[in-house]
């Protein structure tokens, strides 16, 4: 719930609203009481006995003077305590009622039927009012509600950013993609929830006991007698439901894994035969789902009957305990001082009136209950990660970056993701400004890893690493990463255009400096010959509109722009036809030229670009040196060659 309330405060900031908010409850409460006491008491008291308001007031100024008369005994009397209440009480109505006497005279209809009809005038009138003021709350808390998640989901985006990239690798994107929908939805609909229904129906109801109370307060005390109990059985469904939410929206999340999973691999789906295995995993999150889902119907399908079943044994106790005293025309119950003078009927159906009027909306409060809980059970999720500290963070005392012009170091650096598997073991090499290095080994041997480790996408588990004498550990990340091009196996471009894909690389670049970067990148022809809106063409989701060698092009002239001091590149050339490999080997003779260039790759196409190999096998180092001595001496080497 804590986690609620932080969600909560976020809305605090919009205090015009909440003031809004806050005078259309206040209204409508006011008016669903005036509403119900102006029907049940002037109905029975003076429509159903042929009626007005005046003569109505004038037999009661007669019958208070009456009984004012009676409780004025001789001085010689003493009178009792409960009779010198009573009198007191009749003392002021009858002052009430003389003042008010000529105002109804005047503005109130003198017969029967014109009574009714000025009843009923006013009701509708009042109901009129009360739905606007209705429709503007639901309009405002609504508004408070998204304008707050607004504020919530750009906290989680920017905390989710900076995670570290291991992280989205492990643990995938489905989770966190639930989070941002399904969980902030239910969120949100808490948050509304609370400026709406949780604020004006507690008001609704909060004048109908008022009223109520005005009319016997110990009455109404008899009636409320069990609402401790209703309120630990709540208490009870509120801990199971929130429970059951929580692991609800975690098959939720998992589902998402599932079909993302899926629709990624379409294509090997389909190629090896699988649609089969595919729905029967699917089916088997889908139904764990389901039966989550039923769960939480189980605890639900209680709420209502619940409130229901105590609703009922209030009023009736309110009911039993009204009309012993009204037909005994008592004013004590068990002894105990009920009323200072005995109740007519037209104040016990107003009494009862008020009783049903408080209980519809404690049957809408139980209605949100189960979304309460579910907004609840998605803040904690979404905090969660709010809350998770990213693992790569700038130290306290940053230094200032230096602009690379001398080494990259790697000092008996180790890494591993877990305690139980080293990828890097004991990594030692120098890579002096401007010189290319080419890192080749087998699949999984640790390259990409040790690549990671120079932007700090991770830092080492042990070891240092040094950009010009200086650990980069040490350095701000943004300071570092601003000067590194890199290009991935996997060219991650936007549903943009081609010149927006480009300039991502540097913002602050002309269309000018895009196209500069294209042609050193060999990308320049085939988007003004090929691309139908040239660098205006939108290249779809993931570049989906282009083929692999072009989308790799553009990636590549997207880290030229940068004008990097450190060049990486991570299999850029590993998923592409000969003909754009050797584009891009062209590219890259001129570009690497002043800058320090770091290639991991397992095809030897690329040592020719090379002033340095070093080969990796098992985490670990096993060759440096250029491509003629690892010919001659490496018999590793010259194999894979």
């Amino acid at each position: 719930m804590s986690n609620f309330l932080r969600a909560l405060l976020k809305t605090f900031k919009y205090r015009i609203s909440i003031f809004y908010t806050i005078i259309c409850v206040l209204i409508i409460g006011i008016l669903w009481g005036g509403n119900i006491g102006a029907i049940a008491y002037p109905i029975t008291e003076i429509c159903l006995k042929k009626g007005t308001f005046t003569t109505w007031l004038k037999e009661r100024i007669d019958q208070n003077n009456q009984k004012i008369s009676e409780l004025n005994k001789p001085l010689q009397e003493v009178k009792s305590e409960s009779a010198d209440s009573e009198l007191k009480t009749l003392l002021w109505r009858q002052s009430f009622y003389i003042r008010v006497l000529p105002l109804v005279e005047k503005y109130t209809p003198i017969t029967p039927f014109g009574t009714v009809l000025f009843l009923i005038v006013f009701v509708l009138i009042s109901t009129i009012i009360k739905i606007f003021f209705i429709v503007s709350h639901g309009i405002i808390s609504s508004r408070i509600a998204q304008y707050s998640a607004m504020e919530i989901r750009k906290e989680l985006f920017s905390k989710v950013i900076k995670y570290d990239v291991n992280y989205f690798n492990q643990s995938g994107i489905a989770d966190i993609m639930s989070r941002f929908t399904n969980d902030l939805n239910i969120l949100t609909g808490g948050l509304n929830i609370i400026y709406g229904k949780v604020l004006r129906e507690p008001f609704k109801m909060l004048v109908c006991l008022a009223l109520a109370a005005y009319l016997c307060w110990q009455l109404l005390i008899v009636t409320i007698l069990l609402v401790p109990l209703a309120f630990i059985a709540i208490r009870w469904l509120a801990r199971s439901i929130k429970r059951v939410v929580r692991r609800s929206m975690e098959e939720i999340a998992l589902l998402y894994g599932r079909l993302e999973e899926t629709f990624r691999s379409i294509r090997v789906v389909q190629a090896f035969v699988q649609e089969s295995l595919e729905l029967e995993k699917f089916n088997q999150t889908n139904r764990t789902c389901c039966m989550k889902a039923i769960k939480i119907a189980k605890y639900e399908s209680l709420v209502n009957p619940m409130t229901e079943l105590f609703g009922i044994l209030m009023i009736s106790m309110g009911i039993i305990a009204g009309t012993y005293l009204l037909m005994g025309e008592r004013t004590t119950l068990f002894g105990i001082s009920m009323l200072a003078a005995p109740m007519d009927t037209g104040s016990l159906i107003m009494f009862f009136a008020l009783l049903a009027g408080a209980a519809d909306p404690a049957r809408k409060l139980s209605d949100i209950f189960t979304q309460f809980q579910s907004a609840a059970a998605a803040a904690d999720r979404i905090y969660v990660m709010i809350d998770k500290i990213p693992k790569i963070q700038d130290c306290e005392l940053v230094e200032k970056a230096p602009i690379h012009r001398e080494s990259i170091c790697f000092e008996n650096v180790n890494f591993s993701y877990d305690s139980e598997r080293q990828v890097l073991k004991n990594i030692s090499f120098d890579i002096n400004f401007g010189e290319c290095v080419v890192i080749i080994g087998a699949s999984g041997c640790g390259k990409s890893t040790l690549l990671n480790l120079i932007p700090r996408f991770a830092d080492p588990s042990s070891g240092k690493i040094l950009i010009d004498g200086q650990q980069i550990s040490k350095i701000r990340c943004s300071e570092l990463r601003n000067q590194i091009g890199l290009v991935t196996q996997e060219p991650m471009l936007f549903n943009d255009s081609v010149l927006n894909n480009i300039c991502y690389g540097f913002s602050l670049a002309a269309k000018e400096d895009a196209v500069e970067a294209a042609k050193k990148a060999n990308a320049h022809e085939f988007i003004v010959n090929e691309l139908s809106d040239g660098y205006d063409t939108i290249i779809g989701i993931s570049g989906g509109q282009l083929s692999g060698g072009q989308r790799q092009r553009i990636a590549l002239a997207r880290a030229i722009i940068r004008n990097p001091t450190i060049f990486l590149l991570d299999e850029a050339t590993s998923q592409i036809d000969v003909q754009s490999e050797r584009m891009i080997h062209d590219a890259l003779k001129k570009f690497k030229q002043g800058r320090t260039t770091v290639i991991i790759t397992h095809r030897l196409s690329a040592v020719d670009l090379a002033d340095k190999i070093i080969m990796m096998s098992d985490g670990q180092i096993t060759a440096i040196g250029t491509h003629e001595s690892l010919i001659q001496n490496n018999l590793d080497y010259a194999k894979l060659y």
